[in-house]
């Protein structure tokens, strides 16, 4: 069967907890993966549209403002904002970046509880939940810690558990006990809306099952759920701070933020359109077949995108697209370590930025994301790098041909013809080519790690052949030959501009305009990037792309991470 041709591609990225800065993985996890692969698109050319923005509600956001003394409100703005500039820092190009606690996604998010009450296709169930007696008032999941049912870990919260990455009801744990007041807690008896989720198991088996391109570890994680029956998952939650439920007599009843939060794309995507103007044309990219929608997130986070959403949107009464592919990432540590943020033991997107460029991190995590497996973030790996790879490899590259060029040929690229090609010209053109074909398909299938592994390639290929057609001594006897040799490393500064342009958004833009290039790379740069740059071009002024990092300013971030160690070594 032919694969089916989409018009235009929806990205997202998971919701980032407005409870708290960014770090390093999350960003290997659901950003900068899908910000590679938009950029891609956007080279291409193609109709993309990334959306995201901070997920507000739920009980660590009022377990925060407690402690802090200030309005839940009040502290998802400041950290939204936070983290909007974080990520603008780390080059994260979404279209839109909204907030769940604004009035477009209370409205979004009750239309689709009325849709589906009105249907009736929840049910309500009273169900014995935590009540605190000495805070006088019943308790949501994160109020609650205990030991997970599945794996015995002591420090589980309410609804999952870290350790395992398990999800369960409160009233699973074993020995509960408030994190309020380290009290423990009774059961007593309370009313909510349930979706059965095993209603629509069949119909998520047969729509996971048309999709076996996706990553194994997201349908076996699905499979394994399947095995077991999917349960009836709550959607509403007793708490003051959340969208509330509209219905009567539901007063101090908010949604369960794993129901409102994933349609705060759709609500993001309804704010993006009325700000083009149009505040209809959010419908073609939600409730159109010519639409590839793709969800960027962490394993952690499958079951809500692979499974519930998908239920929801199958729920609805409208038409809507769902996931083409959930490529979901595993778990990055950090000098082989599981990140701890409760122990301050991680790699804050915002105290990096202070110190160092956006490039080489995005490149380094580039080079290690958890696609299949959990993998290791190091401050070594990451000058290793930046000074052996960025520098000696691209960087060493870029700085020769754009110096040469400037000091011998004025700055502009030199004569070069398919009649002086050699056997050594026609076999780097090729294999640069060759590498851009198979970059392509990496990206394609969401093989960043590999994709970025091509352009590291290509960089090798294009110093070998600057070294072996040897410039630097041909301009003393044959100053055409010298000339044509350069022109040829342009060429290939040209495609590797291309291949490393999604990872090093940045130093890649300045390449870009550096060759003389007249399009806008995110714009269908494609085109004139495959396209050959002629001799008599002005280049322009190059610079150090990617400076060395020295151990005097690596030591330290290592020296902070070793300090957060116990005495058994462990964060």
């Amino acid at each position: 069967m032919a694969e089916k041709v989409f018009k235009r591609t929806l990205v997202t990225s998971a919701l980032p907890y407005a409870n708290g800065d960014i770090h390093l993985g999350h960003l290997a996890g659901a950003y900068l993966p899908a910000d590679m692969y938009v950029r891609y698109l956007r080279l291409r050319g193609e109709d993309v549209l990334y959306i995201c923005g901070s997920d507000e509600y739920g009980v660590p956001i009022t377990l925060t403002a407690e402690k802090l003394g200030i309005t839940p409100k009040e502290l998802v703005d400041r950290n939204h904002a936070a983290i909007r500039d974080s990520f603008a820092g780390f080059g994260m190009s979404f279209d839109n970046f909204s907030q769940t606690s604004r009035a477009i996604h209370t409205e979004t998010s009750q239309e689709f509880f009325r849709d589906m009450h009105t249907q009736g296709l929840f049910v309500q169930k009273s169900t014995e939940q935590f009540y605190s007696p000495s805070l006088g008032r019943f308790l949501s999941d994160r109020y609650i810690e205990g030991t997970c049912p599945v794996c015995g870990h002591e420090g589980a919260r309410g609804d999952e558990c870290e350790q395992c990455t398990s999800t369960f009801n409160p009233t699973d744990l074993k020995d509960p006990r408030s994190v309020l007041d380290n009290k423990p807690l009774e059961l007593r008896p309370t009313t909510h809306w349930f979706l059965p989720m095993g209603d629509w198991q069949p119909k998520l088996e047969k729509f996971i099952a048309s999709h076996p391109e996706w990553k194994d570890n997201v349908r076996q994680y699905c499979r394994g759920y399947f095995e077991a029956g999917l349960k009836d998952r709550a959607i509403t939650r007793d708490l003051d701070w959340g969208v509330p439920v509209p219905l009567p007599d539901h007063e101090g009843k908010v949604f369960y933020v794993w129901f409102d939060a994933p349609i705060g794309y759709i609500s993001s995507t309804r704010e993006w359109a009325q700000a083009q103007g149009d505040p209809e044309a959010w419908k073609t990219w939600w409730q159109s077949d010519d639409t590839r929608l793709i969800h960027f997130i962490g394993k952690d986070n499958i079951f809500f995108h692979a499974m519930m959403f998908p239920a929801v949107l199958m729920a609805h009464s409208g038409d809507w697209v769902l996931p083409e592919n959930v490529p979901a990432n595993e778990f990055l540590n950090l000098e082989g370590q599981k990140l701890s943020t409760s122990k301050g033991f991680a790699v804050w997107l915002p105290e990096y930025l202070a110190k160092f460029a956006a490039d080489p991190l995005r490149y380094t995590l580039a080079r290690n994301l958890p696609e299949t497996r959990d993998m290791n973030f190091t401050w070594e790996g990451f000058q290793a790098r930046n000074n052996s790879e960025l520098g000696n490899n691209f960087g060493n590259l870029i700085n020769r041909v754009f110096k040469f060029t400037g000091k011998y040929f004025d700055g502009v690229v030199p004569e070069w013809s398919d009649a002086m090609m050699t056997d050594l010209d026609r076999k780097a053109l090729a294999d640069v080519e060759a590498l851009l074909e198979q970059w392509a398909g990496h990206m394609e299938r969401f093989e960043f790690k590999a994709a970025v592994d091509v352009a590291f390639q290509a960089g090798k290929v294009g110093n070998g052949y600057f070294d072996e057609a040897a410039p630097f001594t041909t301009r003393k006897s044959d100053m055409a030959r010298c000339g044509h040799s350069l022109g040829v490393s342009v060429q290939i500064l040209r495609v590797l501009c291309l291949m490393l342009a999604p990872v090093t958004p940045f130093a890649m833009e300045k390449l870009w305009a550096w060759l003389g290039m007249e399009s806008d790379l995110w714009r269908g740069g494609w085109d004139e990037g495959t396209r050959s740059i002629p001799g008599g071009r002005r280049l322009g002024e190059s610079e150090i792309l990617f400076p060395r990092l020295d151990d005097e300013v690596i030591q330290p971030e290592i020296e902070r991470l070793q300090g957060l160690l116990g005495t058994d070594g462990q964060a």
